[in-house]
């Protein structure tokens, strides 16, 4: 026959039991402090609970009290015992508050991407997203300096920006971002890598993507290329792991070539410019209030990529042609794409022109 546990709701203390045994021996608190050799102060915090009876604690009442020392220490775990099951029913119930934000962090991207376990039960979700960001409750993360880039207001009305997948995008370039083993962080190696960089331009992922990580790596900077996350409209991030690691995100949100140069320049613009202490995020959707920043990092991006003296007697040339473009191109040795790219920007050309000189790439998901 299988007996219930029956545990109370109501914690008390062993102190309390402690006072009727004093009571019924016709011995004050004083007393008891006395024969035990113990300052009267402590002993009134085990009166109270806030101090645990220990094994030895329990002895010395034993011999005072004569009641064996496994009583104490039974009413005392049994105590604690009790304000543990009430604090996990508190946490609980706190739990079931931050179900609503299951969604809104991308429990079910973050699911299929491999970042968080398949759960059924919403509270399992809930207790699934905090090991993922590494908080006791998803109501922190909006305190957390690391996952609060530099983005202030929507400039789309008609698309609206999700915080909280902008956190878990960037939570996932974290996390991806220790994998990767890094040498100190070396501003030179860094600037050397420029024209390294450039030339990989002329090439496809599968051709420069392990190299160009490993390249990073050697200057002290993870590079990681994460997957897109709705809401985010993110290009590219930038920040800190500690003082000699720093991190550049890029999505493969978008497959063209001369979009993915021209972030991956622009972060490193932030990196060799800017302040270790703080996160860039480069987006299409989200204006900053740091317009100069902004500017700085965009300026470092197109004239690493075309040098501004190269650009502007091209441009003088007014001669757009397929030929013109790919014989500058090759002649400041860059992929002509990138070429292209900057003239729509620019508005030099129409957005529909030579575009089959654009790269689209297609990633490694290793």
């Amino acid at each position: 026959m299988m007996t219930k546990e029956i545990h109370s709701d109501y914690p008390i203390p062993p102190g309390e039991f402690l006072e009727e045994v004093l009571e019924d021996l016709g011995m004050g608190k004083d007393e008891l402090a006395r024969r035990m050799n113990r300052p009267a102060a402590k002993l009134s915090s085990i009166f109270r609970g806030e101090k645990e009876i220990t094994p030895a604690t329990a002895l010395q009442i034993e011999k005072v009290t004569g009641i064996p020392a496994h009583i104490w220490t039974g009413l005392e775990s049994e105590y604690r015992l009790t304000l543990a099951r009430l604090l996990e029913q508190k946490d609980q119930e706190t739990r079931k508050t931050e179900i609503p934000l299951i969604s809104k962090y991308c429990y079910k991207q973050l699911q299929a991407f491999g970042y968080v376990e398949k759960k059924t039960k919403p509270l399992e979700k809930v207790e699934e997203l905090q090991k993922f960001y590494g908080v006791t409750s998803l109501y922190n993360l909006d305190n957390v300096k690391r996952y609060q880039p530099f983005f202030k207001q929507n400039i789309s009305p008609q698309r609206s920006v999700s915080s909280e997948a902008i956190i878990s995008w960037l939570r996932m370039g974290e996390l991806e971002a220790h994998k990767i083993d890094t040498k100190e962080f070396n501003r030179v190696k860094l600037i050397e890598l420029i024209a390294i960089l450039r030339r990989m331009t002329k090439t496809i992922p599968s051709q420069f993507q392990k190299e160009l990580i490993m390249k990073f790596a050697e200057a002290g900077v993870s590079l990681v290329i994460v997957p897109h996350l709705p809401k985010t409209y993110a290009h590219g991030a930038t920040f800190w792991l500690n003082k000699n690691k720093a991190v550049i995100m890029t999505t493969i949100r978008g497959s063209w070539a001369d979009m993915f140069w021209f972030c991956l320049f622009h972060e490193l613009g932030h990196i060799l410019l800017h302040n270790k202490q703080d996160v860039y995020l480069e987006s299409d959707k989200i204006e900053y209030t740091i317009q100069d920043i902004e500017k700085e990092a965009d300026k470092f991006a197109a004239d690493n990529l075309i040098p501004s003296n190269e650009i502007k007697e091209f441009v003088k040339s007014g001669s757009y042609f397929r030929k013109d473009i790919v014989q500058f191109a090759t002649k400041i040795g860059i992929h002509p794409g990138i070429v292209v790219g900057r003239l729509q920007h620019d508005n030099h050309i129409d957005k529909s022109w030579h575009n089959d000189l654009r790269d689209q790439y297609h990633w490694s998901k290793k």
